[in-house]
């Protein structure tokens, strides 16, 4: 299965990336490098939340019901007139349900290293939330999902598949970092191509990108 940082290299996710840039504001410069480290940062804390049987339920039946994947179907259209203030309210309340008390501090540390405030950074999750949970619930459709381990090897497989517990606990950290920014710091280093250390998420993401 292809990473969801392979995603973001596709034809879909340039749209992605175009349109979020241009619904917010912001460079698509900037704004791709948010999304490269956001991303699998929600992947792995929604991950974490599907490790426990209600949280595992609370999230298959939200891509059973809202999140069916069919946002993927008209991009152009979700950002031709502006995205609707219903999808935005909706990222928001996944942000704040996926990341809990740690939203702030994700979204500060994300924007410190992309160079961009936080109120910024949190526009441009509100707008990728929905985005990213469309393109779990088309996954696990395609791949018939239906309980909480399918639902746990679906997000594995996207954060890249047998991923070394090495890799892992480098997002774990970040988001049980105790809030100074220096661990997500660290770690945007490495999917910016900043620490050229080979090994932990940097050779996960590198493997993701496909080596560049």
């Amino acid at each position: 299965m292809a990473g969801i940082l392979d995603l973001l290299g596709s034809d879909l996710g340039k749209t992605i990336i175009s349109g979020v840039a241009g619904q917010t504001g912001q460079d698509e410069n900037k704004t791709s490098s948010v999304l490269t480290m956001a991303l699998p940062v929600l992947m792995q804390a929604m991950k974490r939340n599907a490790s426990t049987p209600q949280g595992a339920e609370g999230l298959l039946g939200a891509l059973n019901s809202k999140h069916d994947g069919s946002i993927l179907d008209n991009l152009g259209g979700l950002f031709g007139g502006g995205v609707d203030s219903n999808v935005i309210e909706d990222g928001s309340k996944i942000l704040g349900h996926v990341l809990g008390g740690k939203q702030q501090h994700v979204e500060s540390a994300l924007g410190a290293k992309a160079g961009m405030d936080a109120g910024s950074v949190a526009q441009i999750l509100k707008v990728a939330a929905p985005i990213l949970m469309g393109v779990l619930g088309k996954q696990s459709r395609q791949q018939n999902v239906n309980n909480s381990s399918g639902i746990e090897g679906l997000l594995g497989g996207l954060l890249g598949g047998n991923s070394k517990q090495q890799e892992q606990s480098f997002l774990e950290s970040i988001l049980d970092a105790d809030g100074d920014g220096s661990v997500i710091d660290d770690v945007a280093g490495m999917v910016l191509g900043g620490n050229k250390k080979k090994g932990g998420l940097g050779g996960l993401l590198g493997g993701l990108f496909g080596g560049k």
